[in-house]
This record gives structure tokens, C-alpha cells and sequence, in this order.
């Protein structure tokens, strides 16, 4: 299954292959401030393909907060967090925001609430290693004729 899905005003898009094809899609509202802020709910396979193109990497904001361990990547025009990045020993790991998916039944989504409250950094960044999307790619937009 191909997922797309982008920021309100389409600056952050993607393209997440997600292989086999799922019977459901885990939905994970994490509970720290900014998401729930950001009502931010995020799925990743780790054997996934993410392939991200940014339209105007100048409207692009990369707020980290906590152990900076992680970017969040907000769209400085519409405001909307399609998606996280960790850089780990080199290596980008990602998670993607299920609400800004374009074309996935609501009905796939399986709900959850989480708290990493009191997670250790290197547990943190294990299981990142282990549950993120580990193939992940920025790409150049491509020009419209």
C-alpha cells in the first residue's frame, strides 16, 4: 500500500510504501505536550519506505524540545507536523503524522494513547531503532510543465 499524505498547504508531502499490506494501521496519539498540542498521531512500519519531498525547504521548521533527540517537522505556512525525524549513529529514523494522510479509511486506523514519560534516552533511541520507519528519503520536488 502506498499512503500519501502532506501538511494542509502540500509544502511536506510523502509517500509511504507500507509492505505487506496492512489489515490496520497503528495510530499512536502520543500524550507529551506538544502532540497533544498538535493533536499528533503517528504510525511507522519499520520496514517501510518514506520518501518525503519539501516544496520550499525555507517554510520548513524543525522544532526539537526535551532530550532534542527528535525534529518535529512543522510547515511554517499552514502549521501542520506531517512527520518526525531521529538521526541515530548516522542513519534517519521517522514516524508520520496519520492526520495528514490523503487517501486511508479511517476505519484502518487502530487508536492508541501513549506516554514515554520516564523513558530513558537509550531506550528512547532503541526503540526507535527497533518500531521507526528506517528507510527513510528526502527527495527533490519534481517541476510541474
Amino acid at each position: 500500500m502506498v499512503i500519501a499524505g502532506a501538511c494542509h498547504c502540500g509544502n511536506i508531502s510523502f509517500e509511504f510504501t507500507w509492505e505487506p499490506e496492512p489489515s490496520e494501521i497503528p495510530a499512536r496519539a502520543c500524550s507529551c505536550s506538544f502532540c497533544a498540542k498538535h493533536r499528533g498521531v503517528w504510525t511507522s512500519n519499520p520496514i517501510g519506505v518514506l520518501r518525503v519531498t519539501i516544496a520550499d525547504p525555507r517554510l520548513v521548521s524543525r522544532y526539537v524540545f526535551g532530550t532534542c533527540t527528535a525534529q518535529f517537522h512543522v510547515c511554517a505556512r499552514c502549521g501542520v507536523v506531517p512527520l518526525v525525524t531521529s538521526s541515530l549513529y548516522e542513519h534517519i529514523y521517522a514516524v508520520v503524522n496519520v492526520n495528514t494522510f490523503n487517501n486511508v479509511e479511517p476505519s484502518l486506523l487502530s487508536p492508541s494513547l501513549v506516554s514515554f514519560e520516564g523513558e530513558s534516552v537509550e531506550s528512547r533511541l532503541a526503540r526507535r531503532r527497533r518500531n521507526w520507519i528506517s528507510n527513510v528519503q528526502f527527495v527533490e520536488p519534481t517541476m510541474a510543465n
